[in-house]
Parts: structure tokens; sequence; C-alpha cells
């Protein structure tokens, strides 16, 4: 199972990281924990891959507007990056930094859902009326 593996090369990365920052200092820990998170973003591809072609099928199958699709997965794509991004950040130690990726996440998940959250209000209004 992929777990196994991911695992298994993030205990090995941590061990890594511990031994190099004592001999060499943050900056060598710091590229083997980027690489790391690289690595395992790229063992996950093929299974984010199998999400995204699941679930478009079933929209298509329930009728549902491509564009309210393509928004969820640009929304949930934004989401996992600025996780990723700010946690390199405090990884690095740059907490305001990595604060200021997960606000601009916010801002920006924000103006995507606005389609979606109109079109919902519509929804409740044309049921009420």
């Amino acid at each position: 199972m992929e777990i196994f593996q991911i695992v298994g090369l993030a205990l090995t990365a941590t061990l890594m990281i511990v031994l190099v920052r004592q001999a060499r200092g943050a900056d060598a820990a710091l590229f083997i924990s980027l690489v790391t998170g690289a690595i395992i973003f790229l063992l996950l591809l093929d299974r984010i891959g199998t999400v995204v072609k699941v679930l478009a099928d079933l929209s298509a199958r329930a009728g549902i507007n491509q564009f309210y699709l393509d928004t969820v997965l640009k929304i949930i794509g934004i989401a996992y990056v600025a996780e990723f991004g700010s946690q390199v950040c405090r990884d690095a130690g740059e907490n305001a930094i990595a604060g200021k990726v997960e606000l601009a996440a916010k801002v920006l998940i924000m103006v995507l859902a606005i389609p979606i959250i109109v079109a919902i209000l519509e929804s409740i209004i044309r049921l009420l009326q």
C-alpha cells in the first residue's frame, strides 16, 4: 500500500533531516524536506487524477454544470497547494510568510466560490417565490 511507502519515506527523510541539521545546518535539512515533500506529491498524482476523473464522470451523469465542478476542484487545489506552501514556510522558520500564504488562499477561494454562492442563493430565491 502506498501509505507504507509514504510513511517510510517520511520517516527516513525525518531521520536524515535530524542528522543533517546537526552536521550541516538548517539549509541542507530544508532542502531534504522540500525534496521529500515533492516526492510525496508525485507519488499521489495518479490518485489525485483518479479522484478528479471519478468526480467528472459523476457530475456528467448527474447533469451538473462542468463549471461548478471545475470551480470546486480549483478550490481544493488552492487549499492543498497553500497548505503545502505554508508548511514549507513554517519549516524554514517563516511563520509570518506562511500566514500570508494562508490568507491569500482564503481570499482566492472566496473569489472562486462567489459564482457557486450566487447560484445557490438564486435557487433559494426561486424556491421561495
